[in-house]
């Protein structure tokens, strides 16, 4: 009566990932953001942020879109990449389906937050091969400096 307890006919995590597929499809595919400045899964452009004595680094991946349509403006400490990225796929007929849509398609817009010690006035932005390399000068007095012992 109890060894039937122990067997059970599912396999717990595969089970598990099923329900969170679930989860994640019923709220609109968010997951839990890795840190502050970051938004969920599903957020495009994808970014990488990183920073240094020197400066504020942010990559944004963005593969498949015209550098010339991209938006990249610095107001009151937020660092917007806005644009477009036109679909590949064909246009819907009665010849054509369409079983899976997973690439992102259409007009975006991604704010960063910056820190205070940044100058906007000295950025740079970059395309290259499908990324966005946004660099942002931190202030000179902001940066660390070494002072001589007399």
């Amino acid at each position: 009566m109890y060894e039937s307890l122990l067997r059970l006919p599912v396999d717990f995590f595969s089970e598990f990932d099923r329900i969170q597929r679930e989860l994640n499809q019923a709220f609109g595919g968010a997951g839990a953001p890795t840190s502050i400045r970051a938004l969920g899964r599903g957020a495009f452009p994808r970014v990488n942020i990183g920073t240094s004595a020197k400066s504020v680094e942010v990559y944004a991946l963005l593969p498949g879109v015209d550098p010339a349509k991209l938006d990249v403006s610095v107001d009151r400490g937020l660092l917007t990449i806005a644009g477009e990225r036109a679909s590949d796929l064909p246009a819907a007929s009665d010849k054509v389906s369409v079983y899976a849509d997973e690439r992102f398609a259409g007009k975006f817009k991604r704010t960063v937050s910056l820190p205070d010690d940044v100058d906007p006035a000295a950025i740079e932005a970059n395309y290259r091969d499908g990324v966005l390399r946004v660099s942002i000068p931190r202030r000179e007095a902001a940066q660390p400096q070494r002072i001589e012992v007399k």
